[in-house]
């Protein structure tokens, strides 16, 4: 019989619309960051630094970026005979197919999966996060508590809490009260949604909610375990950790890396972030180019000026233009005499010669102002900007591009470009 302590359930379906066209043709985990990484790279890093060596990873939206980036777990040791790394897509049963509706249903449709290990304890992960944790640590918190449940959680501003599940705990960190997104949060103690379950608590309470529409951990899972009595813990994390669920959170979580001492550190010995590394040249720099605090990717070629920017890699920048507190994703062009300033460029991508993105004042966003609503200017993968156009702040393109998307050579702030059967 496979027996394994613990195993991790990765949820990394979710569509990450906040995103807007950076995630039109690709899941949010499997979004570039850190001008190497995928988001995916850091949850997964976390359960192997952990000793977590069995890992289903369930997708849904976009999967086939995410499914080839993951492959059979080599970068993060994940290639086991037994354990590993799984993907799990939903499937068809002979009652009929099912989407994964919520994030504790996407959990129960996988209970034959869980069950194949014989599990202690299940850790349950979103696949969007920027973050390192150790979750032995939590596993031994779980255990000296004697608890049912442990959630990690954290302290947020005040004014924040509204947007998260909130905590309330005793002296001895039970918690007492558990609030979903609260109006008028009585705490700012927020669940991360990371949780470890002893298995049999997990197993009943899935098969208990089998039948409720869209079950959610937050909504229905820890609400029904505490009217049964169960013991509920918070395990406090003090560390860096990062939703990167909007275009603002995103670009500030990436420019954060740049900083002289960054919060999040890539280069820590003890804890280190792998991914899939392509095998691709070493990055170039020419005698005429400005390079100051920035990432660079490996085989990127830097022609022109480049400051506090994050690039990814094959990334070419020609000679004379100037990126300013910027995102650009990997395989993207940049032509000559082009600016940009405080953009997010999807990869590969082209930005004709002499266009200039960032310009003039900020304007609300008449497409989705839910999602656009900073002065960054987004641009989604494989698009082409033509040259010598301007771009407004707090705009977003996507596709292929030409000179007539532009009257007078400019898109407004506030605009939107969507080739290709999008909307304008």
């Amino acid at each position: 019989m496979i027996k394994k302590e613990m195993i991790a359930m990765l949820l990394a379906g979710g569509q990450g619309s906040r995103l807007g066209v950076l995630t039109q043709k690709v899941a949010k985990p499997a979004v570039s960051f850190g001008g190497k990484y995928r988001i995916i790279d850091f949850p997964l890093s976390n359960c192997i630094n952990s000793g977590v060596d069995t890992v289903g990873v369930l997708t849904q939206y976009q999967p086939l970026r995410l499914n080839a980036h993951i492959g059979i777990g080599i970068p993060w040791d994940l290639d086991r005979n037994v354990g590993g790394v799984t993907i799990l897509p939903p499937y068809e049963r002979s009652k009929g197919s099912d989407w994964y509706t919520g994030t504790a249903n996407a959990i129960f449709q996988n209970l034959e999966y869980m069950e194949s290990y014989h599990p202690d304890y299940v850790l349950i992960l979103s696949g969007d996060h920027i973050y390192k944790m150790d979750y032995e640590v939590m596993l031994e918190y779980h255990k000296a508590n004697n608890a049912d449940v442990t959630i990690a959680a954290m302290p947020v501003p005040i004014e924040d809490a509204s947007r998260f599940g909130i905590v309330i705990t005793d002296d001895g960190n039970r918690i007492t009260e558990f609030e979903e997104k609260p109006e008028q949060p009585r705490s700012n103690l927020a669940s991360m949604g990371i949780y470890i379950f002893s298995w049999p608590v997990l197993r009943e309470a899935l098969i208990a909610l089998s039948e409720v529409p869209g079950c959610d951990f937050g909504k229905h899972v820890i609400p029904h375990c505490f009217n049964q009595g169960k013991r509920i813990f918070a395990f406090e994390y003090n560390g860096y950790w990062k939703d990167v669920g909007t275009l603002s959170s995103y670009w500030e979580a990436n420019m954060e890396l740049i900083d002289i001492i960054p919060e999040f550190n890539l280069y820590e010995e003890y804890w280190r972030i792998y991914t899939k590394s392509d095998i691709i040249p070493p990055q170039f720099i020419s005698d005429q180019a400005v390079v100051k605090r920035c990432v660079i990717g490996e085989g990127t070629e830097i022609y022109g000026e480049v400051y506090n920017s994050v690039i990814g890699a094959g990334v070419t920048i020609e000679a004379g233009a100037v990126i300013r507190d910027s995102i650009v994703m990997r395989d993207t062009v940049v032509g000559a005499g082009a600016r940009i300033t405080r953009a997010i460029i999807a990869e590969n991508s082209v930005i004709g010669a002499g266009a200039e993105l960032g310009v003039g004042e900020y304007a609300p966003n008449r497409f989705d102002p839910k999602v656009y609503q900073s002065d960054l200017v987004t641009i989604g993968e494989h698009s082409v900007i033509p040259a010598n156009v301007k771009v407004g702040k707090n705009t977003a393109i996507s596709g292929v591009t030409s000179e007539e998307d532009y009257p007078d050579g400019m898109l407004a702030g506030g605009e939107t470009i969507m080739k290709a059967g999008g909307v304008r």
